[in-house]
């Protein structure tokens, strides 16, 4: 580990709050294998909160130190703990736009872990998940940024997804730099070989000579994130993924307060979960019980800073092995 106090430090947050296991069981891992840990989360749920933030509203923020004595801390010293009155997106704002230097002067974070989320973030829950929001938008600030969930609501099988989460914690470290190369991003290259140059299609792509160095650039400045869903019947496997499909059926049920019409309510809650098949897709490698890991883009299709499509493909191609072939 490296002997700097200020340097090497996983950033953390979540959208189930900071008290949630998920979290809980995530620091205390990390925390036995030595890793140094800022925890940025929200004080409470805010699951399904996507990219929402609190504009022009003032966030409460304390050190939760409590937790200390409730969690299984082997190294006090490797551990901060910090809740915030606001969204999982709020929390890497606050934290990657000077408010972690503010509190905690000189610490760096050197890599972004939103998670672990109770409950799957697959297919387009991308859309909903406060979970991948937040790594979102730590990649929108040029971080490297990992979202990872347990595809079940129930915690058992939690452990398991902490898991997997640490070793691809670990095998990431090892194509980072210590101190993050883009954070608020100090220059911005709409050249650099990753980037689509949409909308011309040039006949050889930029990253041709070298697609994993590409890759690994792309990870590091932000254009790319890794989604990360473990079952609780996790076999140990790992795939290499694409979004799936499935769909939320009669998401929509009625109610209504006393009887009365004119306080008539809706609810949304998904009573069934249907599938179509996807090859490669983060669906169908759940399904097998093995844990999926999808390369996303950070940027929108058509913004300059947004991945080459062929790009993602040649990753999803080139996926034989334990992990994507530009993090070995």
């Amino acid at each position: 580990m490296n002997d700097d106090p200020n340097l090497g430090w996983l950033l953390l947050t979540n959208d189930d709050g900071i008290e949630a296991l998920g979290i809980r069981l995530l620091v205390e891992l990390l925390n036995k294998r030595g890793h140094k840990v800022v925890v940025f989360a929200p004080s409470t749920n805010h699951s399904a909160t996507g990219m929402r933030i609190n504009l022009m509203t003032p966030l409460t923020w304390r050190f939760r130190n409590n937790l200390r004595e409730q969690w299984d801390i082997t190294n006090q010293d490797n551990l901060h703990l910090i809740e915030l009155d606001g969204s999982p997106c709020d929390t890497m704002i606050v934290s990657l736009d000077k408010g972690l230097e503010h509190i905690l002067p000189g610490i760096v974070p050197r890599l972004v872990v939103s998670g672990v989320n109770l409950g799957p973030n697959m297919s387009q829950d991308s859309y909903h998940s406060g979970t991948m929001g937040a790594a979102r938008e730590a990649g929108l600030y040029g971080m490297p940024a990992i979202a990872s969930s347990l595809t079940s609501f129930d915690e058992e099988g939690m452990d398991k997804a902490v898991e997997a989460t640490v070793d691809v914690i670990e095998q990431a470290l090892n194509v980072l730099p210590m101190i993050p190369e883009n954070l608020r991003r100090p220059s911005v290259d709409i050249s650099a070989p990753h980037v689509s140059r949409w909308p011309n299609i040039e006949a050889s792509p930029a990253w041709e000579s070298d697609p994993e160095d590409a890759l690994r650039n792309a990870f590091r400045h932000g254009e790319l994130m890794l989604n990360l869903n473990t079952p609780p019947t996790w076999n140990g496997e790992y795939q290499i993924t694409r979004l799936g499909m499935r769909w939320y059926r009669d998401a929509i049920s009625f109610g209504s307060t006393n009887n009365d019409e004119k306080t008539a309510t809706f609810t949304i809650g998904a009573a069934s979960i249907d599938h179509t098949p996807v090859e490669k897709s983060d669906c169908d490698a759940v399904m097998e019980h093995k844990s999926s890991i999808s390369c996303l883009p950070t940027w929108p299709q058509t913004h300059p800073l947004a991945l080459d499509d062929r790009l993602l493909t040649w990753s999803l191609e080139s996926c034989e092995g334990k992990y994507p072939v530009w993090l070995q």
